[in-house]
């Protein structure tokens, strides 16, 4: 690997289709899963880690290289690599897996960037900021697995971020249950992002035209020697009970008496 220069980084920003957050979630008919067939977008968190990556280069502009997304999924993952590039980027790569297979699990997404990572031509990565979970699974272990398999430094839960020129060091904010945690973390590292740490930006016009002519490089997961085949096994998935509404009462005594008949107290 080259020594890291705070001159010349190369940021990498995982992006992932997820279904929107302003749809309504529903289980399918057959209780495997969520219904897939409603709007989908890019990952909210995400979002906020492609906002970074660019807000870094308009920060730094002399020491920002390039800005890479890839995403992992189905030919339509294509929409939000393009949906970054209007923001902001400047190539993309997507891994591509079939229409019907099922969901990458944490471990083999981080495998498999942790591949392209690796791969990936004109030098390597100095810094991946991707979002802390997707809204789907919500499992949030992607980017500290993703770090582990590189042996990199890890900052998660990141409300602000600092490149230290000359130091090769970024200084990261994290929200933590006590407040706020500052920390340092050397090149090459794995930040990902909270919900307080920007606004992503909409994408105007003129970009979302540029970014049509950007470059999309198209991988497999086994052109990486990846196997993405799920190791957990969902059984079923089933709505929560329909919540009952409650009722009143006139008197403390009376709602005791309830509660005694309830059995809770």
């Amino acid at each position: 690997m080259r020594p890291t220069s705070v001159n010349y980084l190369k940021v990498l920003v995982p992006v992932k289709r997820c279904v929107d957050y302003a749809v309504k979630i529903r289980v399918n008919a057959a209780q495997t899963g969520v219904d897939t067939n409603v709007k989908h977008s890019m990952n909210p968190f995400d979002e906020i880690a492609v906002e970074e990556a660019v807000r870094l280069r308009e920060r730094m502009p002399k020491s920002v290289e390039s800005i890479t997304v890839a995403s992992i999924g189905p030919p339509k993952s294509g929409e939000i690599i393009r949906t970054a590039l209007a923001m902001g980027a400047d190539d993309g790569i997507h891994v591509e897996i079939d229409e019907n297979a099922p969901q990458p699990e944490p471990l083999g997404v981080a495998k498999t960037l942790a591949e392209l990572i690796k791969k990936k031509k004109n030098g390597d990565v100095d810094l991946v900021i991707m979002g802390k979970q997707a809204i789907d699974g919500d499992n949030g272990m992607t980017g500290q697995m993703l770090a582990g398999l590189l042996g990199w430094g890890q900052a998660t839960f990141a409300s602000k971020v600092e490149v230290l020129e000359g130091e090769k060091e970024v200084k990261v904010t994290r929200e933590v249950d006590g407040g706020l945690e500052e920390i340092k973390v050397k090149l090459p590292a794995i930040i990902t992002t909270d919900l307080r740490l920007n606004e992503p930006r909409y994408a105007s016009l003129p970009n979302i035209m540029k970014a049509k002519k950007k470059k999309i490089e198209r991988v497999t997961p086994e052109s990486l020697g990846v196997d993405l085949k799920p190791i957990l096994e969902t059984i079923k998935v089933t709505e929560p009970p329909k919540r009952v509404g409650g009722g009143k009462v006139e008197s403390v005594d009376e709602l005791v008496e309830k509660l005694k008949a309830a059995g809770v107290v």
